[in-house]
């Protein structure tokens, strides 16, 4: 199912609620480090609409290429900083956390109905 784009999409909007959830999780668990800098990765909207940067491997004999669209897209978050250097805020990142977690159902909600259509469609249930 993977050559069909729009289960593809969805893989790679799953994929990146998670990392974001990732980066999230390491945010909050270094609330309290001296000097730690917020993370974050851009929106999957930003990054779907981007122009494409890397190389694309088009058969499978290809080199090998890292299809993980959030590679290299991190970026420290410009907040002001507790007066040890942090710039976690928990209530922003509890927010984002909210978000993301709605955006990875939305992504497996999407390719659930999808794969029904499909098993639908060759006659399957």
């Amino acid at each position: 199912m993977d050559n069909i784009g729009l289960m593809r999409m969805v893989h790679d909007a799953a994929r990146h609620a998670a990392d974001r959830q990732e980066h999230i999780a390491r945010n909050i668990a270094n609330a309290d480090t001296p000097g730690y800098r917020a993370t974050d990765l851009p929106d999957f909207g930003e990054l779907v609409s981007a122009p494409p940067s890397a190389m694309k491997a088009t058969r499978p004999t290809h080199l090998s290429v890292d299809d993980d669209p959030t590679a290299g897209a991190s970026f420290e978050r410009p907040f002001e900083s507790a007066p040890n250097g942090n710039s976690v805020s928990l209530e922003y990142e509890t927010m984002q956390a909210t978000g993301v977690q709605a955006q990875h159902d939305m992504a497996i909600s999407i390719y659930t109905s999808a794969r029904e259509i499909l098993r639908t469609s060759m006659g399957r249930k």
